[in-house]
């Protein structure tokens, strides 16, 4: 039966529609967020009851197969886990609530289909749809007098703006090339131009621009800290994890076209991997925001998560689903801390981490645990997809670069670890007001502790069901 095909996307159509009606009846309040997290809640049943679904509709641009179906459950998971995080809503203008939840479904629908797409117009509307949501939300943060959100708002639509015309003039070269936009048919074709045409290889890194900015990859990251620093605690988790696994998604349809060889193509995204590493690394160093501080570190884990993709190997595309799935738990766990901290949705800094154990200890080890595995200390997630994908660089012989990589990881320790250290210093003597918390707060920051440690620790399952999601590519 074909619905069963898009079975999920259905379901968060009918979300995003409840949703709407909603934001017209103004309905706000416990009713509002019930219904998003049931909505939510009904979209990841159904990847589960999908998982399995294959087949090719919408006159072939359209291909449910095992990688659309792993990355549909990761992307319901994670909406599902943002709504239960930031029910409250509390750093979102009031009137823009009901819309809030509306455009994040509505997102998170556009990532979804782009999973399936495997036609290069198709994509590009996919992909459209979810940015365009996410250019209106930017601006909904709560606040008299901000001019940060603005300002935010514009820098994300120019900068998209910017990679959609960049990404368009690619699959003009690419179409001039393959005579298609079907990728089955440019796959046939794309390895042979790759190895003894520049045009090839000049369309393919255009293409990719978009996917790069959703990503934050250098050089299309220039977005990334203003964006963060911006917008609101709700919209930065957002933006920080979903369209990443999106773009990883896509990035993995789109490089295994090329071929297993090393090519200049491969030189190219080398030297991207590595600026981008570096990069983040080393402007994450000086910075006391917190957000600030995440976003050039998601600069620099787009580097890491380039390495595996660029391996073209089965091993390396398989850690790069793996370790986007852990990047995801690790970031959630840090904005979780960020956003119980700051309740009326400002940014904090360093100086508002100390003390926190005294504070909260359930926060503090929330974030001792996402800062741990970003670094890449065992035995989180974080370290075990960095293994896997240096592994993967090391079996195609790039050992320079992952000797980059693993410098870049001893760099990147020195401000991750700076964050345990400010939640586990002193702070003030004496008392202390400590942070009241509910117990479902409490449950959902021991979740992601247990995740990001339980997943690191045994991550043959999720590896498993990666492998198998690219296996058919290669």
């Amino acid at each position: 039966m074909q619905a069963m095909l898009i079975l999920p996307e259905l379901v968060l159509i009918a979300t995003v529609l409840v949703l709407f009606a909603a934001s017209l009846k103004k309905i706000k309040g416990t009713t509002l967020t019930v219904v998003a997290l049931a909505g939510t809640f009904l979209t990841l049943v159904a990847t589960v009851l999908s998982i399995s679904a294959s087949g090719t509709i919408f006159a072939g641009a359209y291909q449910v197969d095992t990688l659309s179906q792993l990355i549909k459950f990761l992307l319901g998971g994670g909406l599902f886990l943002i709504f239960v995080m930031c029910r409250d809503l509390s750093g979102i203008e009031e009137e823009m609530q009901n819309e809030f939840f509306f455009f994040l479904s509505l997102s998170t629908l556009g990532l979804m289909m782009m999973s399936s797409a495997v036609e290069l117009l198709t994509i590009l509307v996919c992909l459209e749809i979810s940015s365009y949501a996410l250019y209106v939300v930017i601006s909904f943060r709560k606040g008299e007098g901000r001019r940060t959100e603005v300002e935010a708002g514009i820098k994300y639509v120019l900068f998209g703006a910017a990679a959609t015309g960049i990404s368009l003039f690619g699959i003009s070269y690419i179409f001039g090339l393959t005579h298609s936009t079907y990728l089955v048919d440019i796959s046939a074709q794309l390895p042979n131009l790759i190895q003894h045409q520049s045009m090839a290889v000049i369309g393919m890194v255009l293409m990719l621009c978009s996917f790069f900015y959703k990503l934050a990859m250098f050089p299309m990251h220039a977005w990334t800290p203003d964006i963060y620093q911006g917008a609101s605690n709700e919209t930065t988790t957002f933006i920080a994890t979903l369209p990443k696994i999106g773009a990883a998604a896509l990035l993995i349809r789109l490089i295994s076209m090329t071929g297993p060889g090393v090519t200049e193509f491969t030189w190219v995204l080398v030297v991207l991997a590595v600026l981008s590493m570096s990069f983040g690394n080393l402007a994450a160093l000086v910075q006391d925001d917190i957000k600030r501080l995440l976003a050039y570190s998601s600069i620099a884990h787009a580097g890491y998560m380039m390495i595996g993709l660029l391996s073209g190997n089965q091993l390396g595309m398989a850690a790069v689903i793996y370790y986007i799935a852990g990047y995801v738990l690790m970031n959630l766990a840090c904005f979780m801390v960020i956003y119980y901290i700051a309740p009326r949705g400002e940014n904090i800094t360093f100086e508002d981490l100390k003390g926190l154990y005294r504070r909260s200890p359930i926060l503090a080890f929330t974030l001792a645990a996402g800062a741990f595995g970003m670094a890449g200390i065992p035995p989180t997630v974080g370290f075990t997809g960095k293994f896997v994908i240096f592994t993967a660089a090391l079996e195609k012989g790039f050992y320079g670069l992952v000797v980059i990589a693993m410098v870049n990881a001893a760099v990147s320790a020195f401000y991750y670890l700076k964050l345990a250290r400010a939640v586990y210093c002193q702070g003030e003597e004496g008392e202390v007001e400590t942070i009241k918390l509910g117990i479902g707060v409490k449950v959902f920051g021991l979740f992601l502790i247990v995740a990001i440690i339980l997943v690191g620790i045994m991550p043959q399952g999720l590896m498993s069901m990666a492998d198998q999601a690219v296996a058919a590519l290669l």
